[in-house]
């Protein structure tokens, strides 16, 4: 078989007996399936190998260039021995660089065609293809499609040598410093991510979309005039001042509402949905922690220790924080002033965001798992972990067992983009019995969808439902007027935030209305909004949206090769370096100095790894 591009950007294969045209998105011409062209190569050509493959890659490195043979880094790769041609480099060439390059990512051969066919045709494969572009700076987008086709049908599986090897061309150019900058953001739990979100956006849609015809509008502002109070509540045997925003109107019903917003944020994260709930008559009480809020990121001392950016106690403050906050919201209730019975401290609904969802579960009864989190954490890769990831190993710290954080008062949760990973272990959230949401976007590069958000929904055992937004990232629920525009530019982490993110934001303020409502006599009015229709009939091309009380069935083997995957690429690290703590900060630092210029980033790498050249013994071990 034979395989190239010609000048029309075409893919042709050739064979003495099976012969088709392939075009740029993988369709036979004159069958038009995708279907069928797998199908094809299946039966006809095995697995493909192309016309002409890569045998030599230019490292460029700011001003410095040196081209080297692909079997050098495959020699690396397999033995950890550095040829001649991989001198200049060697401060690079780090074990897990190594561990980086050797790694790679199976796909289950019976999702594998229609994996690649999705992901090359999606939103998330035409940015996964601009990110590895400014790697490969001479490359065609038909040359980079397909080179991880053909790469990703290889039997060993896709790595970023297979990768390099299926390059249609005899030699490629490698941007190291932009090559680094993919890592830090497509960590192997995103990628993994990644593959799912075609996955929910098929096999959780409904056919009923346009018979859905609602009654009311769950999304539109209530009539009630809505008051707001800030509270100063001071914990004296904890030694810290809780700000709290009150949102309020005249007539009351239902339980209270508590907000927990997440690492480096504030109380305003959710402010356009306190604003919506309070206007329907539900008081809400959006709180700050004061050791993990944006005061005290501003106020962090750049060290190597990631306790100094997120303290371990902070994983038991911040529940605590809510209780204490009940406490002083039931002593305002019998009080005399306007707050007089608007807050119902008996019956709560919580809402967390981030490290605020691990928050809400903690609260709702999910029990920690500290002895497998030290495992877990022990060995952890500093190129293949997610940001929260790293977060979750500062509550390795801790010293209690058997931590009781559940708060009875709490009877209901919305995760929303949770940090969970290793936190509650393989069956901690399975002690959590209350109504749980559960909100995961599939482009989150700070806490992935597969390995933060559905594995924990798979633990819950009570009511749940689990809203997947499609191409949602990080931030695409919290309120656009508390983001730093410069944070949603970042190249490393590209946020959907303005209005393309606004179906989601409309959707989450019915569903968040329709859930709590379920406290109420009106339930029955708002259950149709707790309905796939309901949230698919607010997609868009950007944004595909999903309701579900259930994982599609092929999840379930996702998350066996996931428990399976974490356990292969574990890598011993002895500690963290300044710079990698500088890189988790840089995902949530909202107020620091962000270059909207991709070659702005790139500037700075560059200067970072040629100095790092000229002083050989400087170690990147701790890219995260």
């Amino acid at each position: 078989m034979k395989f190239r591009l010609n000048w029309f950007g075409t893919r042709v294969f050739q064979h003495s007996h099976c012969r088709k045209r392939v075009n740029s998105r993988g369709k036979i011409q004159g069958i038009g399936r995708p279907a069928l062209f797998a199908i094809t190569l299946t039966l006809c050509w095995g697995i493909a190998t192309p016309l002409r493959a890569a045998e030599r890659v230019t490292l460029r490195l700011g001003p410095f260039k040196q081209s080297v043979n692909i079997t050098d880094l495959e020699q690396f790769a397999e033995t950890g021995e550095v040829s001649p041609a991989l001198k200049p480099y060697s401060s690079l060439l780090t074990p897990q660089v190594r561990q980086l390059l050797s790694k790679r990512l199976h796909l289950d051969p019976n999702l594998t065609e229609k994996f690649i066919d999705d992901l090359l045709s999606s939103s998330d494969g035409a940015r996964l293809l601009d990110q590895i572009g400014l790697a490969l700076p001479s490359s065609s987008l038909e040359e980079l499609k397909a080179a991880l086709f053909l790469a990703a049908r290889q039997a060993d599986g896709l790595s970023a040598l297979s990768f390099l090897r299926a390059y249609p061309d005899e030699e490629v150019t490698l941007d190291a410093s932009s090559a680094i900058a993919i890592v830090l953001k497509l960590n192997t739990s995103y990628l993994q991510s990644l593959t799912v979100g075609p996955i929910l956006e098929q096999e959780l849609a409904v056919p009923d979309v346009a018979t859905f015809r609602p009654s009311l509008d769950p999304t539109a502002t209530g009539y009630q005039y809505v008051q707001e109070r800030t509270l100063r509540l001071r914990d004296r045997e904890r030694q810290r001042t809780i700000l709290v925003d009150l949102y309020w109107a005249r007539k009351t019903s239902g339980p209270l509402v508590i907000l927990s917003h997440g690492f480096g944020s504030d109380r305003k994260f959710l402010t356009y949905l306190a604003r919506h709930l309070a206007s329907h008559g539900i008081t809400v009480a959006s709180l700050e922690h004061p050791g993990s809020n944006l005061t005290w990121l501003n106020g962090v001392s750049l060290g190597s220790n990631l306790g100094e950016l997120l303290p371990a106690s902070e994983f038991i403050d911040r529940p605590r924080d809510v209780s204490f906050v009940l406490d002083r919201l039931a002593q305002i209730n019998q009080g005399y002033g306007r707050l007089r019975d608007k807050l119902n401290t008996q019956q709560v609904s919580i809402i967390g965001h981030s490290l605020g969802g691990y928050t809400a579960l903690a609260l709702a009864g999910g029990q920690l798992d500290l002895a497998g989190l030290q495992e877990f954490c022990k060995n952890r890769s500093p190129l293949e972990r997610s940001p929260a990831d790293w977060f979750q190993c500062s509550a390795t710290e801790l010293k209690e067992n058997n931590l009781q954080l559940s708060d009875r008062r709490i009877v209901q949760a919305m995760a929303l983009n949770a940090v969970t990973g290793r936190l509650f272990g393989k069956d901690g959230l399975t002690q959590v019995s209350i109504p749980t949401l559960i909100l995961t976007g599939t482009d989150d590069a700070i806490t992935p969808s597969l390995d933060h958000q559905l594995r924990s929904f798979a633990q819950l055992r009570g009511s749940k439902y689990l809203i997947a937004a499609i191409g949602g990232t990080h931030l695409s629920v919290t309120d656009r007027a508390n983001l730093n525009d410069a944070l949603a530019q970042s190249t490393f982490v590209k946020e959907l935030t303005g209005k393309e993110a606004e179906p989601l934001r409309q959707l989450f303020r019915g569903v968040s209305l329709a859930f709590i409502k379920q406290l109420t006599p009106e339930a029955k009015t708002y259950e149709p909004f707790l309905t796939p229709a309901y949230a698919q009939s607010l997609s868009t091309p950007t944004l595909s949206l999903r309701l579900s009380t259930t994982l599609p069935p092929t999840m379930a083997t996702w998350l066996q090769v996931l428990a399976v995957g974490n356990q292969e690429i574990a890598l011993r690290l002895p500690d963290v370096n300044q710079w990698s703590i500088g890189m988790i900060k840089g995902f949530f630092f909202k107020e620091a100095k962000a270059i909207t210029q991709a070659n702005g980033y790139s500037g700075q790498l560059n200067q970072i790894f040629t100095n790092i050249i000229n002083h050989s013994q400087q170690r990147l071990t701790g890219i995260s």
